[in-house]
């Protein structure tokens, strides 16, 4: 499996499923289950009970995994999402290239 090329801090766009248009920053990556976690996207309740933690238990509001396939980062030189290749730079190192514009993403 190649590794993802979606990065915790980036800004991605949903492409697919129930919030499709929706922007967030990219909150974990799970790359073993090619899912990400997007800030404010596919949250979810879950009610938990009282615990040593929460001692309050209740409601607890989270946001779930979507699968990696489902998302496609903004570039952040056009502002629109783009499909990403990789390339090495003339340092010699790997760099994300986005491939509607050419240019070089940032690491987040």
């Amino acid at each position: 499996m190649a590794g993802l090329k979606i990065r915790r801090g980036d800004r991605v766009m949903v492409i697919r499923g129930n919030h499709r248009g929706q922007e967030g920053t990219v909150l974990r990556v799970e790359p073993d289950k090619n899912r990400v976690v997007i800030e404010g996207i596919n949250r979810r309740k879950r009610h938990m009970k009282p615990s040593q933690t929460n001692p309050e238990g209740g409601i607890v509001e989270f946001e779930a995994p979507v699968h990696a396939s489902n998302v496609m980062l903004i570039d952040p030189k056009t502002g629109e999402p783009t499909r990403v290749r990789s390339q090495v730079g003339s340092d010699g190192k790997r760099e994300r290239v986005g491939v509607k514009s050419g240019q070089v993403i940032p690491k987040a």
